[in-house]
């Protein structure tokens, strides 16, 4: 659920003010009370995956308002954007657009969408930490989390069996400890532990381990933190892990992770919670070894806790253009609420909020991805933050890291230098 941060919105009249369009309260639905017509976008994702969840939204908003006609239109992840861009200024704009929440910044920041108020939607006081993050900026709300995915540790049961591991990891000793076991085992030509270079969100999950950070905001100013003692420490131990076992391409990112996997020359991943069975696929698996012995685990990280894991996922807008806010907000909570989540989760998916959540956590064939997203972190919610991921500055800093082209300390200094450089810029 990985979604690439749209840097720049790259129409005319982008900059649009939220307080000149109405709506000063933060409510973002004291507009179109009366409307008799909503359109919804939504990927492609709903319409395959869970349509009676959307009639089933329907059905409760056109209840509570007879009459009502409700509009769906579903794109595809890589258009998406392009087109909610070439109408997002005019009046066409839809009134509930789906987001994955690395998109929702450049958006907010652009005065895109209108700000929600959080008491409208049900489980809003107990969203994950990672979600409510991407809606958030400035001090409003300006989304509803819709569904989440995690990233798990994932291994091969006979592999470690075999080095005389019998379960997999409660803590980070017992992880490296069995890592070393299998890397002895196999030889240098084999990663015990596929992890790429580029891969940040792994990265930065050892980062905040250590009480790191990408960046902290400092009298209303963002400033790069990973220079920081905590980020080198960090930094540091994962640079550890791609020495130790990561055998592979040091240039290379996550993007084919579960097609190398699939291949047999790794023992282990860390990644999304999907990785590990699409590996297994029987297209994707040429070992003809992995079905049924694959196993998902919770992370540990070297600081005694869970490894806190970056949140994919989507959410739910409301453009700021919308001529049926008060409708539009209604909908989403019909479709994000307690049916729907139950709904989404009988999907595989990762709820919204920690309530539901909890109920993941007593069912084994959810309870590792659930616990999983329990510790969790998000980008910096600052308004250049996507001018960074479109420079790959973190992409760029761990290649250099991975490859030995620069020590620790000097390629996290050159990538704080970059971040500074764009961080607080719109």
């Amino acid at each position: 659920m990985k979604r690439k941060l749209t840097a720049a919105i790259g129409i005319a009249g982008m900059m649009v003010s939220i307080a000149a369009c109405g709506d000063d309260s933060g409510s973002g639905d004291s507009k179109g009370t009366d409307a008799k017509e909503l359109t919804v976008w939504l990927t492609v994702d709903a319409q395959n995956n869970w349509p009676e969840l959307v009639k089933a939204a329907d059905a409760a908003v056109q209840k509570a308002h007879p009459g009502v006609r409700i509009n769906h239109e579903y794109y595809g992840w890589p258009d998406k954007n392009a087109k909610l861009d070439a109408v997002l200024a005019t009046d066409k704009a839809p009134d509930v657009v789906e987001m994955g929440n690395t998109e929702m910044l450049g958006y907010m920041v652009k005065g895109a969408f209108a700000p929600l108020d959080t008491a409208r939607f049900d489980n809003s006081s107990a969203w994950l930490d990672g979600l409510k993050a991407s809606v958030s900026y400035d001090g409003k709300t300006y989304g509803v989390p819709y569904y989440a995915g995690g990233r798990v540790g994932n291994w091969r049961k006979d592999l470690f069996a075999a080095a005389g591991v019998k379960s997999a990891p409660r803590t980070y000793a017992e992880l490296t400890a069995a890592l070393d076991k299998v890397q002895k085992r196999e030889g240098d030509k084999f990663s015990a532990w596929y992890q790429p270079t580029r891969d940040w969100y792994a990265a930065m999950s050892f980062v905040y381990d250590a009480g790191g950070s990408i960046a902290k905001e400092e009298g209303g100013r963002w400033k790069a933190g990973l220079s920081s003692p905590e980020a080198l420490k960090g930094l540091n131990e994962f640079k550890t892990v791609v020495d130790k076992y990561m055998h592979g391409d040091r240039t290379k990112d996550e993007s084919d992770r579960y097609i190398v996997y699939g291949q047999g020359r790794s023992g282990m991943i860390f990644g999304a919670a999907w990785e590990g069975a699409t590996s297994a696929d029987p297209k994707n698996d040429k070992t003809g070894k992995l079905k049924d012995n694959l196993e998902n685990f919770v992370m540990p990280g070297p600081s005694g806790k869970n490894l806190p894991v970056f949140l994919g996922g989507s959410d739910l807008a409301v453009p700021v253009r919308s001529h049926a806010q008060a409708l539009a907000a209604e909908w989403i909570n019909a479709f994000t609420g307690p049916a729907g989540q139950k709904g989404l989760m009988a999907k595989g998916n990762l709820p919204n909020n920690k309530t539901d959540l909890a109920t993941l956590k007593n069912d084994p064939k959810t309870a590792v991805p659930a616990t999983a997203a329990e510790s969790s972190w998000f980008v910096p919610m600052a308004p250049g933050w996507g001018h960074v991921e479109k420079a790959q500055v973190l992409q760029t800093m761990l290649q250099s890291i991975g490859t030995g082209k620069k020590s620790v300390e000097a390629a996290a200094k050159d990538a704080d230098a970059a971040i500074d450089k764009v961080i607080n810029d719109k």
